[in-house]
């Protein structure tokens, strides 16, 4: 079924347009190509969608990320044929990575062109099949906005992602009627929301049996905004909850049942209860190798309850007992409303003290340099102590993203914008730029190391043009901090090609000045808080302050990679005692 527009025939380039009205896309972010042309003369005149002209395509992704992890409405971005298309690939691999709506557009070479090594040609379908939900390919202009709205539904729903609708240059340049569906047809795509009742009253037996049961939450729970039953079911059972690197902020840091974050660079406690668990209730986790280690030793004696909307996840990487599809709302609300009626609940008070305990004695700290300069742990500690859990938080990849994942308040869900499962370098600036439209009257940080900093900083030219005030902390220790930890503990301190030599080549402050930004810098303990406070104070420009940090400061705790998370180390030399205590 499909509504007919009694205007008569339009372009494709002006249905294009009418159809993102439609569905509700009032940002797009993009570069305008030959391929795509057509579609930006009709763009000029809308009154509905804004478009901000980046200065990458990489850009345009990852503003469309932040964007859509902000607003949970679908992030659009656009981009020409050949080059330009091939810009958006490490966006949309990273939208899904990590479950991120998205609608890529990319003009394509004409039709007939198709196949003929024509000017600025690239299979952008092919390329991108392995890492969206769904393509298009779009010759006809009568096909367009039936190919709009089947991408922005598939995009926003079930497990969100990416989607990209590729659109040939004589398709938006012909004309035929508009014709709006009503109703799409997409065979074969009916994501489950309700679990099967029966997988949820078994999963419930195993919860009132276990001794030593976990909530391990993954950022599926944020996806589905179930914040608050979870926290709902964390108060109901008294069960220790972890929460994945996706997943910082779905219940308070402050929450005494809030063991941390597990994995690789995680929090002892949160590593110690997986591993000594009896009971994992996985909810939008995916066992994801960062977390587990080796597979072989994770968590030996646990059974599994694995709730997650993509049915692919269930069981790919560990057998679950119970798989539980659905909603991960429904499934937590409804496990809740099960447990609560009956009347039984699992015995945890002695497995929640000894947790507690673990969590007291190996608490995530760091140490101050001795020779006096600035500890990177602390300027972030410090950007969050003095900004506030209101605000946004966008990170780049690397050292300090984890010390961001560690230091910063997560008290809220949704304040925390990452790469987690493709660890984009290059993601912090125009995620936070994204994130900043979304949000305009929000507080945007990025939290940048010098190296990531150095791959996209152009889009703070975007920010300045267009009024975006992002706020931008450039951790710079002169290397590229997390490669060259590797190198001291595993390669003998041989620092092969990890050492920036930034020497203030770029000067940053000078470069943000030259891009339209306030720049400041940071070199002295007593400066931290009065640049912060600085930075906060001015709202109508973007802002970039560098902070010079300590070279040598390293990630801890650590998980080698490829190791069993029972080596886990809390210092270079040092491993938590918890492998052999018994309850």
């Amino acid at each position: 079924m499909a509504d007919m527009d009694p205007a008569g025939e339009l372009t494709g380039a002006q249905s294009l347009v009418k159809s993102l009205e439609k569905v509700g896309a009032n940002t797009v972010f993009g570069i305008p190509g030959g391929a795509i042309l057509p579609a930006y003369d009709p763009l000029y005149d809308s009154e509905v969608v804004r478009h901000i002209l980046v200065r990458h395509e990489q850009g345009a992704g990852h503003a469309a990320q932040g964007y859509a992890m902000v607003t949970g409405k679908v992030g659009v971005c656009m981009a020409t044929s050949g080059p330009g298309a091939t810009n958006l690939v490490t966006p949309i691999a990273d939208a899904y990575m990590d479950s991120v709506p998205l609608v890529a557009i990319t003009g394509q070479v004409a039709g007939p062109a198709i196949g003929t090594d024509a000017f600025q040609e690239a299979d952008i379908r092919g390329i991108t099949m392995p890492i969206t939900k769904h393509n298009f390919l779009v010759t006809k202009p009568a096909d367009i906005p039936e190919a709009i709205a089947s991408a922005f539904h598939i995009a926003g729903t079930g497990r969100p992602g990416p989607v990209l609708v590729d659109i040939t240059k004589d398709a938006l340049q012909a004309s035929s009627a508009f014709t709006w569906p009503t109703q799409l047809d997409l065979p074969g795509y009916r994501p489950v929301i309700k679990p099967h009742g029966k997988q949820v009253r078994e999963a419930a037996r195993l919860i009132v049996e276990s001794r030593r049961p976990v909530l391990y939450v993954g950022g599926g729970v944020l996806k589905a905004h179930a914040s608050a039953e979870l926290r709902e079911l964390a108060d109901l059972t008294g069960i220790p909850v972890v929460t994945t690197l996706m997943a910082l902020g779905c219940i308070p840091d402050s929450h005494p049942q809030n063991m941390g974050m597990p994995g690789m660079h995680g929090d002892v406690a949160a590593v110690g209860a997986l591993q000594r668990s009896d009971l994992l209730i996985t909810l939008g986790a995916r066992f994801d190798d960062r977390v587990t280690g080796d597979l072989t030793t994770f968590a030996p004696g646990a059974k599994v309850i694995h709730a997650d909307i993509d049915p692919a996840e269930i069981s790919k990487n560990r057998y679950a007992d119970v798989p539980i599809v659905g909603d991960a709302k429904e499934i937590i609300g409804e496990l809740t409303s099960l447990l609560r009626s009956g009347g039984r609940l699992p015995d945890v008070a002695e497995w929640a003290r000894f947790l507690t305990d673990v969590k007291r004695r190996y608490p995530t700290g760091y140490d101050l340099p001795d020779d006096g300069s600035l500890s990177p742990q602390h300027v972030i500690e410090r950007i969050g102590e003095i900004t506030g859990p209101d605000a946004y938080y966008a990170s780049g990849v690397g050292q300090h993203q984890m010390w961001a994942a560690h230091f910063l308040p997560w008290e809220l869900p949704g304040r925390w914008l990452n790469s987690g499962g493709l660890g984009t370098m290059g993601y912090c600036v125009p995620a936070a730029m994204g994130a900043k439209v979304g949000r305009p009257d929000s507080i945007v940080w990025g939290i940048d190391g010098d190296g990531c900093f150095q791959m996209t900083n152009q889009e703070l030219v975007t920010c300045a043009l267009e009024g975006i005030p992002v706020k931008i902390a450039i951790i710079n220790n002169q290397s590229l901090g997390m490669v060259r930890q590797w190198q001291t503990l595993f390669y003998q301190g041989r620092y092969s090609n990890t050492d920036l030599k930034t020497n203030r080549i770029p000067d940053f402050p000078k470069l943000a000045e030259a891009m339209g930004c306030v720049g400041l810098r940071a070199e002295e303990p007593d400066d931290v808080d009065s640049v912060i406070e600085k930075a906060l104070s001015i709202n109508d420009v973007p802002v970039v302050v560098e902070f010079v940090v300590h070279k040598d400061a390293m990630v801890w705790p650590m998980i080698a990679g490829g190791a069993s998370n029972d080596e886990i180390k809390v210092a270079r030399d040092m491993a938590p005692r918890w492998e052999g205590e018994q309850l």
